[in-house]
């Protein structure tokens, strides 16, 4: 009894630290952290940096999904983002990755 109690904890914990993994997967995938990084400003803003601005805003996942869809500029500085399409990231992980992103 023991044992299954131990096999169920350990399995519920690796369950859930599976979507910061999966996020954090995805983001590696997409490549984003060609020009992002968590905590420090590399070409666009850290991922600590993004969740503290859009912290509390409401439709902040629909926000960046369209800045990471259209890309911009002019919201971290000069340096655009370019648009990133679902063949590179799919509606679902890219709103994984700002779910992610935004927990920060």
């Amino acid at each position: 009894m023991k044992f299954v109690q131990l096999v169920c904890t350990v399995a519920l914990g690796v369950a859930a630290a599976s979507p910061a993994l999966a996020s954090e997967e995805i983001i590696k995938k997409a490549r984003c952290v060609a020009c992002h990084t968590v905590a420090e400003k590399r070409v666009g803003p850290a991922y600590k940096d993004v969740a503290a601005k859009y912290k509390g805003q409401g439709d902040a996942v629909a926000v960046l999904s369209a800045k990471v869809r259209h890309g911009g500029t002019g919201t971290w500085g000069q340096i655009p983002m370019p648009p990133n399409g679902t063949d590179k990231i799919s509606d679902a992980d890219l709103k994984a990755a700002i779910e992610w992103i935004l927990k920060l």
